[in-house]
């Protein structure tokens, strides 16, 4: 490809990818944040699939599911707690883990949550063509394992040039 074809693709991808990000799909969320909602459902999921873990879903796991660091999954399952949407505990004296649970209340606001994404999402996808999505959904999740390794290879390479001044 000629380099001018890739910063038009490369411009296009990402002011795509900013609209997705922040534009009109934030109006479906009222009650919540998108953070927060992906959170909720995280724990909610781990609590209807685990019977290991009795429900819990642990911080690490939450912050790595989700590409947080500790400190910010820490800052949002706060807010959460504070709403009463989840309770948030520690194995032993807490340096074996903190977990969180989902409440009626944070169980309550999902299926609202979800409700409304359902109604919208719904009418797109019959526009659009089921096969139409998850073929777009199978392409996206190919780009972003691309992206995400060349992000790697070039914070390696970041590393490695820092390293030799």
């Amino acid at each position: 490809m000629k380099n001018i074809d890739i910063t038009k693709l490369s411009n296009e991808l990402t002011y795509h990818r900013y609209l997705m990000n922040s534009g009109k799909v934030k109006d479906f969320f009222e009650q919540m944040s998108i953070p927060e909602y992906i959170a909720l459902h995280t724990i909610e999921k781990n609590s209807a699939e685990s019977d290991i873990y009795e429900g819990r879903t642990y911080l690490k796991d939450l912050s790595e599911k989700m590409q947080l660091t500790i400190r910010q999954t820490s800052r949002m399952i706060g807010g959460l707690r504070d709403r009463g949407l989840v309770v948030w505990s520690h194995d032993g004296n807490g340096s074996d883990g903190t977990y969180v649970t989902i409440t009626e209340n944070g169980q309550q606001l999902l299926k609202t949550q979800e409700g409304i994404l359902k109604n919208y999402y719904e009418k797109v996808i019959g526009k659009f063509g089921k096969e139409n999505m998850i073929h777009l959904l199978q392409m996206v999740k190919q780009l972003e394992t691309i992206m995400n390794s060349e992000m790697e290879d070039w914070e390696e390479d970041a590393d490695g040039k820092l390293d030799e001044q």
